[in-house]
C-alpha cells in the first residue's frame, strides 16, 4: 500500500485526487494537510511514501501587490514542504508546476513548447513557480525523488480560469469569433491518472502531460453550447478587432495560441482515459 500525503486541504486537485484513488482502499491511503498557518510544521511526514504538493497560488495576471506573497506561497514553502519530506525519508516528491514558467501564447504566434524552449515567464506568478523548481532540484537523490509537473490549463467539473469564462460565453452569447488559435489542455480526469502513474511508477523527472487533441477557443465553445443545445452563429466580423488588442492580457488568455509538442507529452503508459468530446461532457454535466 502506497502512504500518500496531500499538502493543500481542499484544493481542487487534491479533493479530485483523493475521491478518485478513494476507490482502490486496498492499494492507496491518501491523507491531506492544511496549509493556511504554520500547523503543518508539526505533521509527521516520516509515515508517508509520496507528498503531492498542490498547494500554491494560481492566478495568471496577478495584482503587484501580491508580489511577495506569491513568492513565500509558491516558492518558499513549496521548498520547505519538499525539505521536511526529504528529512522525514519520503521517498517520493510530486510538485504542480505549470506551462506558465515558460511564458504565454499571443495571437498569431504559432506558439509550441519544445524541449529547448526556454523559461521566460511573463510575471512573477509564472517566475514564482520556476523558482520553486530551482530550489527543490538539488534536493533530488537516489533515496527522494523529485516529479515536477508542467500542466497546461486544467478544466473539469467547477474548474477556474479560462473554460468557466468560455463556457458562460457558450451558454449565453449567440455569436462568436471564428479567430483560429490552439491550445494544449488537460483534463482532471486525465491529470488524475497521470498523477497515479507518477506514484504506481515510482518515477522522477519533469513531466509535461497535456490531452491528446489541441483545441480551439471556437471548438470549444461550439462543443459546449451543443450539450446545451443553444444555437450560436460563428462570425470572421470581429477577427480584426481582437488581433488590433493582442496585446490585451485577456484577449491573448482566450484567443492566443499555445501548445506543447506532443512528443513531449508521450509516456509509457496511456494517462488520456478521456477525449475532449468525452471530458467536456462530463465537465458540463456536473
Amino acid at each position: 500500500m502506497k502512504k500518500i500525503l496531500v499538502t493543500g486541504k481542499g484544493s481542487y486537485i487534491g479533493t479530485h485526487f483523493i475521491e478518485e484513488l478513494s476507490k482502490y482502499p486496498k492499494d492507496y491511503q491518501v491523507d491531506e494537510l492544511e496549509m493556511r498557518d504554520d500547523d503543518w510544521k508539526q505533521h509527521d511526514f516520516s509515515a508517508y511514501d509520496v507528498v503531492y504538493h498542490v498547494a500554491g497560488l494560481a492566478h495568471s495576471t496577478p495584482d503587484e501587490s501580491q508580489r511577495a506573497l506569491y513568492y513565500r506561497v509558491n516558492t518558499d514553502l513549496t521548498y520547505e514542504v519538499a525539505k521536511k519530506a526529504k528529512e522525514a525519508g519520503v521517498k517520493q516528491f510530486i510538485f504542480m508546476s505549470s506551462i506558465i514558467v515558460y511564458g504565454s501564447g499571443k495571437i498569431g504566434e504559432d506558439r509550441v513548447i519544445t524541449k529547448d524552449t526556454p523559461l521566460t515567464p511573463d510575471n512573477f506568478y509564472g517566475d514564482s513557480k520556476k523558482q520553486a523548481e530551482i530550489k527543490i532540484l538539488p534536493l533530488e537523490d537516489e533515496n527522494f525523488k523529485l516529479v515536477i509537473v508542467r500542466p497546461p490549463m486544467i478544466y473539469g467539473p467547477n474548474s477556474k480560469g479560462n473554460y468557466p469564462l468560455l463556457a458562460k460565453f457558450a451558454k449565453k452569447t449567440i455569436l462568436f469569433p471564428t479567430l483560429e488559435n490552439k491550445r494544449s489542455m488537460l483534463f482532471l480526469g486525465n491529470l488524475i491518472a497521470f498523477i497515479k502513474l507518477m506514484i504506481d511508477n515510482e518515477e522522477h523527472g519533469i513531466f509535461l502531460p497535456q490531452n491528446k487533441e489541441y483545441v480551439s477557443s471556437a471548438s470549444l465553445v461550439k462543443e459546449i453550447s451543443k450539450l446545451h443545445d443553444h444555437k450560436i452563429w460563428f462570425t470572421g466580423l470581429f477577427n480584426p478587432l481582437l488581433r488590433l488588442f493582442n496585446k490585451q492580457v485577456y484577449v491573448n488568455k482566450v484567443f492566443g495560441n499555445l501548445t506543447i509538442d506532443k512528443a513531449l507529452s508521450e509516456y509509457k503508459d496511456e494517462y488520456c482515459k478521456y477525449s475532449f468530446v468525452e471530458s467536456i461532457r462530463l465537465t458540463e454535466e456536473k
